[in-house]
């Protein structure tokens, strides 16, 4: 859906990280009950921060808004620390986050590019 302002919801970036949030949303219902506070919060949490900060940025200018890109890749990098963490501890299969894994990667790659835009 694009804004007809051209905001932050026109970026790519911003579409595919909430892609992202949806994905970690389902992948996280799979999760033990017992993990409702601990992994399962913890990643949605993550996942919700990436397209949020993307979004916050872009409210700003400048420097501000490259401070708030790179914590959305701060966010990124924790959500996949703890999805391979997720699969250790088998709550979820590595084939289960396949599609996850390489969103997040993309999703990496595009923030970093956006980053550098910045600069």
């Amino acid at each position: 859906m694009a804004s007809p302002t051209g905001g932050y919801r026109d970026l790519l970036v911003w579409q595919k990280a909430m892609v992202l949030v949806e994905q970690i949303y389902e992948v996280t219902t799979r999760f033990p009950e017992s993990e409702r506070y601990g992994l399962t919060n913890q990643l949605r949490r993550a996942a919700v921060s990436i397209p949020s900060n993307i979004a916050e940025g872009h409210g700003r200018s400048g420097k501000d808004y490259g401070r708030f890109i790179t914590i959305a890749r701060g966010s990124l990098a924790e959500l996949e620390t703890q999805l391979e963490l997720s699969v250790r501890l088998n709550f979820i299969s590595r084939e289960d986050i396949r599609q996850t894994w390489q969103l997040s990667q993309e999703v990496g790659k595009m923030s970093a590019g956006l980053l550098k835009s910045l600069q």
